[in-house]
């Protein structure tokens, strides 16, 4: 079967509204200052990383579904559209069907507090209006309709490494033929109350803003999705370490010796490494798919040592994923021997027969991310 391929990509960050300001902040570690928010009726304020006003507006974001929408759904489209680019015309014929993932921690976290705070004050009077601006599945929601999407829309709620599951998922899709290409969306927008939340599990951690967004088919690509790891579930600081060993175990013995690693935490021994969350901020849900588009720029500049990029995603409270994107163009010597073609579900076997469970298997029962 053919590969799962990456066509398109796009982002909006504190660093600006579109994938090349987000590399060149983190190529050239720009670190964005942030800019405090206050809690209303609270004291106190949180440094957070906002995206800045853009000097154009996208024009997708005049579409009426996004008159009242909030931060998080504006995010969430504009780096879709983006990631779509040339493709517009293609997903949105009404035979192409377009599926839709979107992966979100906090949510649409503004309009929550602003409408349950309206219900705590007076329930009479709070606005209807901006109840349906509350929901998870909100962002996917005006995505879907946007493009005029009618195939398979799914919301996915988990920490920072929900959104390589979403492009596993997507694979899937893409390998069961129920969809003909797929968009995974992983979007955030800062507020007070999720700055507060963060506060609690990781003191001094700067929150930041954005989305971040790739288009996947299995028409052939310049950028192939080569393996994305099994979640490896932690509960405190002593179980993530040994999460992020495991899941180091898994890709080390499928990427390329020294390619680009893009994630939170530094491997010395392994080979360059590049930090979204350094300069733009902990991106919650847009933080996985901050790094997706950073790996992917990285392979489109020719920024790695390596024709792959290894994307490894420490959730803050829930779980560390990764996955290895791959440069289809010819491979360097460095590339191990005895690699195999995806067979469509978009998670290679490559891995040790000692280390079964660290890679989905292809093919298989149960290859489906939970």
């Amino acid at each position: 079967m053919s590969a799962v391929c990456i066509h398109g990509w796009g982002a909006v960050s504190p660093a600006g509204w579109g994938a090349g300001p987000l590399w060149e902040a983190i190529q050239g570690r720009r670190v964005i200052d942030p800019v405090p928010i206050p809690w209303p009726g609270r004291d106190g304020v949180f440094p957070v990383r906002k995206v800045p006003v853009p000097a154009v507006r996208a024009g997708a974001l005049a579409h009426p579904r996004l008159r009242r929408a909030s931060p998080i759904s504006q995010f969430a489209v504009a780096a879709a559209m983006e990631a779509l680019g040339a493709h517009q015309a293609i997903v949105t014929a009404p035979s192409f069907r377009l599926g839709i993932v979107c992966c979100i921690f906090t949510g649409c976290i503004a309009y929550s507090r602003r409408f349950y705070g309206e219900v705590l004050q007076d329930p009479s009077t709070a606005s209807p209006m901006v109840f349906p601006e509350t929901v998870f599945n909100a962002p996917s929601s005006h995505l879907g309709a946007v493009l005029g999407a009618r195939a398979a829309n799914y919301t996915l709620v988990g920490d920072e490494g929900e959104f390589l599951k979403g492009m596993a998922l997507a694979a899937q899709w893409l390998a069961e033929g129920v969809v003909d290409g797929c968009l995974v969306v992983g979007a955030e927008e800062a507020d007070p109350i999720s700055c507060d939340a963060m506060g609690q599990v990781a003191r001094g951690v700067v929150v930041g803003e954005g989305a971040g967004a790739v288009f996947m088919s299995l028409q052939p690509g310049a950028i192939e999705l080569g393996a994305v790891t099994s979640p490896e579930a932690f509960m405190d600081r002593r179980g993530r370490l040994m999460a992020l060993a495991r899941t180091r175990r898994a890709w080390e013995g499928v990427a390329a010796p020294g390619s680009l690693l893009v994630g939170n935490d530094p491997a010395p021994a392994w080979g360059p490494w590049a930090s979204p969350a350094g300069v733009l901020g902990e991106g919650l849900g847009a933080a996985g798919a901050w790094q997706a588009v950073a790996a992917a720029e990285a392979l489109a500049r020719g920024a790695s040592p390596t024709p792959e990029v290894v994307v490894e995603t420490a959730g803050s409270n829930e779980q560390v994923v990764a996955a290895v994107l791959r440069r289809t163009t010819p491979v360097l010597p460095t590339l191990l021997a005895g690699t195999i073609e995806l067979d469509g579900a978009c998670l290679l076997d490559l891995l040790p027969q000692s280390l079964p469970s660290q890679l989905h298997r292809p093919g298989l029962p149960g290859s489906m991310p939970s």
